[in-house]
């Protein structure tokens, strides 16, 4: 494991191992790269934030992932998660609300050998339709309200993390898991700080 990084709260020898495989200094602008692996959230282009590692480490392990899974994340940013989620799944399908974040995610990933993520323009809210139904889906932006498009992608037996949470009230990491006969379980995890997920 790579020693910068301190993952207390992680104990999924894949998660780990992903962690410790993605160059996290690649995603961050320039000027941060010597802190790259603090434990805190950074700066990236447009106003958005790279999380921290010990949070993206967290919201991937509750995913259960497998190296069949196929996965949806819906806010790209920087291309940093889909990367951590491409070590472990068989696919990443990606959506990113901003074009410039879209095409610098897309040519980063390319450029480090992600050939198993795919990422678009597009509205997050909708999710990618014509790809569903995924094994997981991971939302990395606060969802006021849990677009219902993306519980209709959530395959049988598939697990997806979302920060709940308007931007100035408390924010809460949610896991949900669609479970025999439709049924969706809700568990509350950490409070967090993130972005909005805008939708529309």
């Amino acid at each position: 494991m790579n020693s910068r990084l301190r993952l207390e709260e992680v104990s999924d020898p894949a998660v780990l191992s992903a962690m410790d495989a993605v160059p996290r200094e690649e995603f961050v602008p320039g000027q941060l790269r010597e802190m790259a692996y603090a434990d805190r959230a950074l700066p990236i282009m447009c106003g958005q934030t790279i999380s921290q590692p010990a949070v993206v480490a967290y919201m991937t392990e509750q995913l259960r992932l497998t190296a069949a899974s196929r996965v949806l994340e819906i806010g790209t940013g920087s291309g940093y998660q889909a990367a951590v989620l491409a070590e472990i799944a068989r696919e990443v399908y990606s959506v990113e609300r901003i074009p410039e974040l879209a095409r610098t995610a897309t040519d980063r990933l390319a450029r480090l050998g992600y050939d198993n993520v795919r990422v678009r323009e597009g509205d997050g809210g909708l999710g990618w339709p014509e790809a569903a139904p995924f094994d997981a889906i991971i939302v990395t932006a606060a969802a006021a309200v849990i677009p219902p498009a993306l519980l209709a992608q959530l395959g049988a037996g598939g697990r997806m993390i979302v920060p709940v949470g308007g931007p100035n009230d408390a924010q809460v990491l949610v896991r949900l898991e669609r479970r025999l006969g439709d049924e969706i379980v809700r568990e509350y995890l950490w409070p967090v700080r993130f972005v909005p997920l805008i939708c529309g």
